[in-house]
């Protein structure tokens, strides 16, 4: 009979023990390998740095959080396993993904698993115009802002420029691209091509043979870092002095690394240096202090683990459901500051994150006054 109660009392306590030592599974997951993989490194360092917060401030809901980190390498059919990865593991929450063509297929997922997915990064209007349930946000900008910005800025700035647009095919930069077209056009502007380039290779001098025949003066590229830089160093190896412009995917020092000096005078669409909000200033110190540079998508993705932190608390839960509606419903204050979103999902927009133009110099880029 002793030996059957000490049993007893033993189970009990680590019963007890277990539950004092409950833990909420979340998630973050982006390019962390490949040629994008800068981006990814952004998101897992904002997400790590979010966790270790919460955690050290009591956690969510009393429980501590555990962070998953996936790896989709910009390819929709891995970012479709890694959603099924996540929820065989009971993630609750995802802050991802970086790609729009990544995170579209794996909305579809989350939506059907039960897991809330806000994306710091992904800007293709479908990924909430289209979204396939409640639970999945953004609190990013999207492409119809940024293009609308960037075709009007050339237009007005380059009136007389002859004009060549690209893009990579891909969700994101294909939409880029021609929402950039239209805005460009509406101005009553025409451009002198519209192309596609196929992501991942080197040797792109055969666009910019034809551009240099077209005697381009501004290149707009829907496009990411690494395309980017190698188009701008062929362009420099023709002898062309054509301004490359493009989005918010030039938003990481790699990119000076690929282009060196050619780089310079390059243009982008950001929102306002997350860096220097206000509410961001101890982070961002902290980051500092620890070698990290918070740039790009850093804070985005702290910021998209805060929303879901406190929509949980305000939900008493993190009941899929309940959290949506506590997203849909609510205000949070963040380290990019307040946060409230539409019917869509997306964040209302203010006047402190609408996009502006950044310039590349001497291997740094900074907002244009």
């Amino acid at each position: 009979m002793k030996k059957v109660l000490m049993a007893s009392v033993m189970a009990f306590g680590l019963g007890m023990s277990g539950a004092a030592q409950a833990e909420i599974a979340i998630a973050t997951a982006g390019p962390m390998t490949g040629q994008y993989a800068s981006f990814g490194e952004q998101m897992r360092a904002g997400a790590e740095a979010a966790v270790r917060d919460i955690n050290a401030a009591g956690g969510v809901l009393g429980e501590q959080l555990t962070l998953e980190v996936g790896d989709d390498a910009c390819d929709p059919r891995q970012a479709v396993s890694v959603a099924n990865q996540f929820a065989a593991q009971g993630v609750v929450f995802v802050a991802g993904h970086f790609c729009s063509g990544s995170s579209i297929p794996a909305s579809a997922v989350y939506s059907e698993e039960g897991i809330v997915q806000i994306s710091p990064a992904s800007t293709n209007p479908a990924l909430t115009d289209e979204r396939p349930g409640p639970g999945v946000f953004r609190v990013c900008g999207r492409d119809d802002q940024q293009g609308a910005v960037a075709g009007t800025y050339i237009a007005e700035t380059y009136p007389d420029a002859r004009v060549a647009i690209l893009h990579d095919k891909t969700a994101y930069g294909q939409g880029l691209a021609v929402e950039t077209q239209a805005a460009y056009n509406a101005a009553g502007k025409t451009e002198v091509m519209f192309e596609a380039i196929t992501a991942g290779e080197q040797d792109y001098n055969a666009i910019v043979s034809r551009m240099k025949a077209e005697n381009i003066d501004i290149v707009y590229l829907g496009g990411y870092h690494t395309e980017a830089g190698l188009i701008v160093r062929q362009m420099r190896e023709q002898g062309m002095d054509t301004v490359l412009i493009s989005g918010d995917a030039l938003v990481t020092n790699e990119y000076w690394a690929i282009t060196g000096d050619a780089g310079e005078g390059t243009l982008m669409t950001f929102s306002p240096d997350p860096r220097a909000n206000p509410a961001a200033a101890d982070l961002v110190a902290r980051f500092t202090a620890d070698g990290v540079d918070p740039e790009g998508y850093v804070l985005y993705t702290y910021a998209a683990i805060q929303v879901w932190a406190q929509a949980v608390e305000a939900a008493g839960s993190t009941d899929y459901e309940a959290v949506a509606a506590a997203i849909s419903g609510g205000t949070f204050p963040t380290v990019l500051g307040e946060f409230s979103f539409d019917e869509n999902g997306d964040p209302v927009r203010t006047p402190e994150r609408d996009y502006v133009f950044y310039n590349w110099h001497a291997g740094s880029y900074g907002q244009l006054q």
